[in-house]
């Protein structure tokens, strides 16, 4: 059994986007549970469900664990890509467990063609720069969360800043570590917009001391309300004008971009 979970960035804000696995696991209450693909996969089961895991010191399948716990199957659940702290199980933790509800959540790998994980034109709460998807030629290796509607209605809640939106299929593949290909999945997109650099291309998401570095080393304005190091920054952001006002000034200097709204398509809630 393997514990991945370090600190979460609502805690330490300049370890955004926190401790994210290497391989693809089953995130259970305290406890992350590695799980190995299985190709060939049935589709009624959903594209996960025969992964194999062990549990209670025994082996078996995800679609078996569901059924030991009393939780939705894989069929029932809602592939959600992660471009940020959602990817890292320490922060899922803390989001669910704020929602009266622990975790059984399977987190697997995949690659995605043409998204990365960029960053949002905006200082989320704790005081970090969050990721948000931007369209990019390449492929990102990044991770599929499998939430039931409980923990997906919790997800959605955690978001405010973002809209859930379905990534086309055609345009973006989603392929597991199985190959399985999925058929529908979706992404939280930014309601800021993105970050660009001085050509006007989506930032790619750094570390947090890295990126805010940079931002403040190209901005006397920035460097006038947020002063000069991250851990400045960090802490005037904990002003929720001071935040505003970040966000505002980015629009500004032109360091920030809108969305592709057209290319992703709006999902229920």
């Amino acid at each position: 059994m393997v514990e991945p979970f370090g600190s979460d960035p609502m805690a330490r804000p300049l370890t955004y986007p926190g401790t994210v696995p290497a391989a693809s696991g089953l995130l259970l209450a305290d406890a992350w549970l590695p799980l190995r693909p299985v190709a060939g996969e049935p589709a009624t089961g959903g594209p996960v469900a025969d992964w194999s895991v062990e549990f209670a010191g025994e082996p078996t399948t995800v679609a078996g664990v569901l059924a030991r716990l009393g939780r939705a199957p894989v069929a029932d659940r809602y592939p959600v890509l992660a471009v940020g702290s959602n990817a890292a199980p320490a922060q899922l933790r803390r989001k669910l467990r704020a929602r009266a509800l622990e975790p059984v959540l399977p987190m697997t790998l995949a690659t995605v063609d043409g998204i990365a994980p960029g960053v949002s034109a905006h200082v989320s709460r704790p005081g970090y720069l969050p990721a948000a998807p931007v369209a990019l030629p390449g492929r990102s290796r990044l991770f599929v969360l499998w939430p039931d509607r409980a923990e997906l209605e919790a997800l959605d809640a955690t978001e405010p800043n973002y809209r859930r939106r379905r990534l086309p299929a055609d345009r973006h593949p989603v392929t597991l570590a199985s190959g399985a290909r999925l058929t529908s999945c979706s992404v939280y997109v930014g309601g800021h917009g993105c970050l660009v650099d001085d050509e006007g291309r989506p930032r790619r998401l750094t570390d947090q001391a890295t990126l805010i570095r940079a931002l403040l080393t190209a901005s006397p304005a920035l460097r006038d309300l947020c002063g000069s190091t991250p851990e400045e920054f960090v802490e005037r952001t904990g002003d929720p004008a001071v935040r505003e006002a970040v966000r505002l000034l980015f629009r500004e200097e032109g360091r920030s971009a809108g969305q592709p709204e057209s290319a992703w398509t709006a999902v229920d809630r």
